[in-house]
């Protein structure tokens, strides 16, 4: 085991340490989304269908959880576990970054668990920005996956006292991996939201999903600035696009692709609402590892499987008996949420 792999690992299991510590206090704002109750639904709650196609498989519900961990003795339990609730309730699920597993096989068993756990469901590989298509090609065979999520972490990165200090060229690295691979390639931030430009960037290279993963939810900030000794970010801690309206910005772009939403998503009313403003697919990882934490396995499948349940009865008081259906519900913004969309942005 190189020494590198020995300093992963353990910032891996001190960002599971820094975040059972800290509390998501920033906003989403999902409170600024209004949804217009149907007092005529004319749908049988009993027949209602939540299915939808994803990577080309059929799931229950358009909700995944999203990348957690990986990559340290405690994460063979985690991920395996999470894999279990996954497969119960038919839906996908993303690994953390696979970095460490790519150059150290000693820590394969902690990602290659979820797919052992989850059987032919959905699984996700996950990489940074700069991997090569060599070690995209390994992370996606490590899992048999069925997409590779590339995460865009630069906020994190700077608040590292190891972190990178250099992004040019991930654009084009990202546009040489779709190129190569054959899976669908999703690109995600880790909590700090993707704008409307950046997306469209991103689906200019071939990109199949963007995954928003706005600001509200975990702080990767502040996460880091626990674990950083020599400076004090706290100032930095409110940095991001909210989740919602990093959302609108991208379900508004002209002939887009795949687009996933995440960032802060705690409850079902949320999970509806990124659904009628664009979403595809909404990803969840900070609540679950709450839940998981808490309570394990079972608690995390409780928490889930009483989302879905709430999510079906919201789709009944809009009056929709399907996603699809549920795809065409109009929705009105309010409040902070208005002023940005409203507001005229300024430039040399």
């Amino acid at each position: 085991m190189t020494e590198n792999s020995e300093l992963r690992s353990r910032r891996k299991k001190e960002h599971i340490a820094a975040f059972k510590k800290n509390k998501d206090d920033a906003n989403n704002f999902f409170e600024h989304i209004y949804l217009e109750h149907n007092a005529l639904p004319e749908v049988n709650f009993h027949e209602i269908d939540t299915s939808v196609e994803f990577l080309n498989k059929r799931i229950a519900f358009p909700m995944m959880i999203n990348a957690i961990t990986g990559g340290f003795d405690e994460a063979v339990e985690i991920n395996g576990n999470l894999a279990t609730v996954a497969k119960r309730l038919n839906i996908p699920m993303a690994v953390g970054s696979q970095s460490i597993a790519v150059s150290d096989k000693t820590y394969e068993k902690s990602f290659a668990i979820v797919r052992e756990r989850i059987g032919d469901g959905i699984v996700l590989g996950n990489l940074n920005g700069f991997a090569s298509v060599e070690q995209a090609i390994r992370a996606i065979d490590m899992l048999g996956a069925d997409g590779l999520q590339i995460h865009l972490n630069p906020a994190q990165e700077m608040c590292m006292s190891d972190g990178d200090r250099d992004f040019r060229g991930v654009l084009s690295n990202i546009e040489k991996i779709v190129e190569s691979v054959k899976v669908p390639i999703i690109v995600k931030e880790v909590g700090f939201g993707i704008s409307r430009n950046v997306a469209r960037r991103l689906y200019d290279v071939g990109v199949s999903y963007v995954d928003v993963a706005g600001s509200g939810g975990t702080n990767f900030i502040n996460i880091e600035n626990d674990r950083n000794q020599n400076n004090d970010f706290s100032e930095l801690s409110h940095w991001g696009i909210p989740t919602a309206l990093s959302l609108i910005e991208c379900a508004n772009i002209e002939n887009r692709k795949g687009l996933i939403c995440s960032g802060g998503i705690s409850r079902a009313e949320e999970v509806i609402k990124a659904l009628v403003i664009g979403a595809d697919m909404v990803g969840m990882s900070g609540q679950v590892l709450r839940y998981y934490l808490k309570g394990g396995e079972e608690a995390t499948y409780s928490f889930l499987s009483d989302m879905i349940y709430k999510s079906k009865i919201m789709m009944l008081l809009l009056g929709a008996s399907n996603i699809s259906e549920l795809r065409k519900v109009s929705y009105r913004t309010q409040g902070a949420l208005n002023e940005f969309i409203g507001s005229e942005e300024f430039s040399p």
